[in-house]
């Protein structure tokens, strides 16, 4: 049976939101080379895909986190999804700023948020979960923040440990797991691409 993750996994595989190439590797902007890339603003430009996630995204919320009271988009590849996810379960959107404007009311928080709210925060990819952990730290300086919602995670355990220190409940719609296995299911993955991939995932445990 067909799963969520795997339906998600399929659609960032199909609309190359994340690619795998582990003959002809990534080089990250970190410097950081890697069999697997990760854009998924490519589901921008898709309709019916991009609606599929944000569905996917609410059900995943209201399952989650049913006492949500406001959707919050981290600066700048959450933004688009919090918006569709907050309008599809009627509920108010913020974003998140990576920085303080350093003018006008100088906010970092975009929209109206109340002391009482309790917020849900929407990126698009976790790694480490730095950049969305540090949005959630800014927003739980003024309301309740009661966890994370993502697409897809490389699973790192730095991650899995950065959110457990931070005490942010996370949870995503698909993973690198998933992922490898629908690739591997459509025979698009060779014994040695699959080597490859485990052998990057561990070193990238060890950094």
């Amino acid at each position: 049976m067909t799963t969520i993750a795997d339906s998600m996994a399929q659609i960032l595989l199909d609309k190359k939101a994340v690619v795998l190439s582990p003959k002809e590797p990534f080089t990250w902007a970190s410097g950081i080379i890697s069999p697997i890339y990760c854009d998924n603003r490519q589901l921008l430009s898709y309709p019916k895909e991009r609606q599929e996630v944000a569905k996917a995204l609410a059900e995943l919320i209201k399952t989650n986190y049913p006492d949500a009271t406001v959707i919050a988009g981290t600066a700048t590849a959450g933004i688009p999804h919090a918006a569709w996810v907050s309008d599809i379960l009627g509920l108010p959107m913020i974003y998140v700023r990576g920085k303080a404007k350093d003018h006008g009311r100088k906010t970092q928080i975009e929209g109206v948020l109340k002391a009482e709210d309790k917020v849900v925060l929407i990126d698009d990819l976790i790694s480490t979960g730095g950049s969305v952990l540090e949005a959630a730290r800014v927003v739980a300086e003024r309301a309740n923040v009661v966890g994370v919602a993502a697409i897809f995670t490389y699973e790192l355990e730095k991650s899995r440990k950065n959110f457990e220190e931070a005490g942010f409940p996370l949870h995503t719609l698909t993973s690198i797991s998933h992922l490898v296995e629908v690739a591997k299911a459509q025979h698009s993955l060779d014994d040695e691409d699959l080597a490859v991939i485990a052998n990057w995932r561990q070193t990238m445990e060890g950094r």
